[in-house]
């Protein structure tokens, strides 16, 4: 078995759920430790089995919950140098900061994590990817454009969670002011779904089944759009639709686990 679901997905907070046979991990927990529990428990699943938590980046809406959730239930965290110095959270025990370095693997329990750095104006953000035999999750959230690096690193996922942030012409209407708007749609801000789409095509020859569209904007998007323009895009680079399933992450709930196979 290896699957993986979405647990919160948006500008509110993000926590994704892996698990294999034998481990369960997070990646992010940026609402509250009640509400990753609840998520947790909606699924038979109880937080204490949770065997680590990955940090992308210190952004509050992927570390609001680390703390609580951490000592609570004595967690791991996993994040990089970088990050960790930019998480103001004394909760966590020393014996549970754990260290990892970009672009080298490391194990827990029966997976192997790589992380890679992604464009996002934070300390030192990155994406996962996480192996479990020959097979291969990858999430990529908060980052302003798809470098050459990130690309190669989604290559041969049989599965991606991928941002799909705003729509250009939503947000340049939108009432945000012109500064948030530049940083949002810098290349070190947040990924338009135009450009997720174009990313998931471009995989599609690399044996990607299953894509999901995470951390959607809740003011300059709408699922119904991201969803769309991400077929438009897949239709416009002749792949077939029913070759690679589409699903978008709920803001608020629980996604359905998508089971890799």
């Amino acid at each position: 078995m290896f699957k993986c679901c979405s647990l919160y997905s948006g500008s509110s907070g993000n926590s994704f759920l892996i698990q294999s046979n034998h481990t369960k991990i997070l990646v992010d927990a940026g609402v509250s430790c009640r509400k990753i529990e609840t998520a947790l428990n909606n699924l038979d699943i109880s937080p204490a089995d949770i065997h680590a938590i990955l940090i992308t980046h210190e952004h509050i809406d992927h570390t609001k919950g680390l703390g609580i959730l951490s000592s609570k239930y004595n967690i791991p965290i996993y994040a990089n140098e970088k990050t960790w110095g930019n998480i103001n959270c004394n909760k966590i025990l020393d014996e549970n900061r754990k260290i990892f370095i970009n672009n080298k693997k490391f194990d827990i329990e029966d997976l192997t994590i790589l992380p890679f750095s992604t464009p996002h104006d934070a300390a030192d953000p990155c994406g996962f990817n996480i192996y479990k035999d020959t097979k291969k999750i990858s999430i990529a959230t908060d980052l302003g454009n798809i470098t050459k690096d990130v690309f190669d690193k989604l290559e041969n996922s049989s599965l991606i969670m991928l941002e799909s942030n705003y729509d250009m012409n939503i947000l340049k209407y939108s009432p945000y002011p012109y500064n948030l708007k530049r940083r949002i749609a810098s290349a070190i801000g947040h990924l338009e779904n135009c450009m997720a789409g174009k990313t998931i095509a471009r995989l599609a020859d690399s044996g990607l089944k299953n894509a999901v569209l995470i951390h959607l904007s809740k003011e300059n998007n709408f699922p119904e759009l991201a969803y769309k323009t991400v077929i438009e895009e897949l239709e416009k680079n002749t792949i077939n639709k029913n070759n690679i399933k589409i699903n978008v992450a709920p803001r608020d709930n629980p996604s359905a686990f998508i089971q890799v196979v």
